[in-house]
């Protein structure tokens, strides 16, 4: 695995806050096989990374410092760890999503899976409710199943009739939103999942969503190379950010909701303006990149690909 550093500096031109200068690169290396997801804790201070050598890893680091992260593994999968998030109101509970058809819960401090649900697939996304009670799983068949966290049990499951991709809560945790291989997101009504609003998209499948941390937008990331900007109270397109040219496959808004960072099969990372929608600093990779993840609280953001036993982390100050 690996990780990139960019120091963020003021500069004078009044629409960017910040430049992305003296960029350096960290890289931690582990897994043996490529690396699926990386996700932060809510504190910002553990890295957790999952692989297609079914083992998720978690990675202790300094914000500012340049020192290797000490790290533990999490072994007991027995597929692809696809997906991982990290319990938003516990800096140390982290769960997985494999394609052994189970969904983990692990303690971070000791490496031990505290809870294990067994469903009825390949599981391929997996996201916590803002409020850290209930965990959505979807899986290789199009269905979707809703675990409350507590009993670690299914309290509800629902197959859909199309393809469906990434998934997410709003901030407030009363919508749901999942992207589908139609180009459209469907956004449900949360607890009831009863369809709310259908949104025409893209024209070609939406594969990954991110939510602004302020509660202001959320981003699509679509097959089209496309990442369109919605106001999440008006359920409109503000704008759409244009500089990748292959499927956009992961997408994350920084801890401030001032940029955005969206990768494909591109051999870079873009990050753009969210207000302007400009782009100001590309990160050159060597190979495609399955997910980008900014830390929630530095300008710091982790990336991971298909080359091989590394993943990155960009930072800035």
């Amino acid at each position: 695995m690996e990780a990139a550093a960019a120091a963020a500096k003021k500069e004078t031109k009044p629409e960017e806050a910040i430049t992305f200068k003296d960029l350096h690169s960290r890289e931690y290396l582990g897994h043996k096989k490529k690396v699926h997801s990386v996700a932060w804790n809510c504190a910002g201070t553990k890295l957790a990374s999952g692989s297609v050598d079914q083992t998720a890893r978690v990675w202790h680091i300094e914000p500012h410092g340049h020192s290797k992260g000490k790290d533990i593994e999490l072994k007991g999968h027995t597929d692809s760890v696809d997906q991982l998030c990290w319990d938003p109101k516990h800096t140390d509970l982290i769960a997985t999503a494999s394609g052994d058809k189970t969904v983990r819960v692990w303690d971070a401090r000791s490496g031990k899976c505290s809870q294990q649900a067994e469903l009825s697939g390949e599981n391929i996304n997996i996201t916590y409710k803002p409020d850290g009670t209930h965990i959505a799983v979807g899986n290789r068949e199009d269905e979707l199943t809703i675990l409350d966290v507590r009993k670690f049990k299914p309290i509800h499951r629902q197959k859909f009739p199309y393809e469906v991709n990434e998934i997410a809560w709003n901030t407030t945790g009363d919508r749901f939103f999942l992207t589908t291989g139609n180009g459209t997101v469907e956004v449900l009504g949360y607890p009831s999942l009863q369809a709310v609003d259908t949104l025409m998209a893209h024209t070609a499948g939406c594969y990954c969503i991110a939510i602004d941390p302020l509660g202001r937008y959320f981003a699509v990331g679509s097959a089209d190379s496309l990442v369109s900007l919605w106001d999440i109270s008006e359920m409109l397109c503000v704008r759409t950010f244009t500089k990748l040219e292959w499927p956009v496959r992961t997408i994350s808004f920084n801890h401030s909701g001032e940029y955005i960072a969206a990768a494909s099969e591109d051999l870079f990372i873009d990050i753009s303006n969210v207000q302007t929608g400009r782009s100001v600093h590309q990160i050159p990779c060597r190979a495609a990149m399955n997910s980008v993840e900014w830390n929630p609280k530095h300008n710091l953001l982790a990336y991971a690909g298909d080359d091989k036993n590394k993943y990155q982390v960009d930072e800035g100050g």
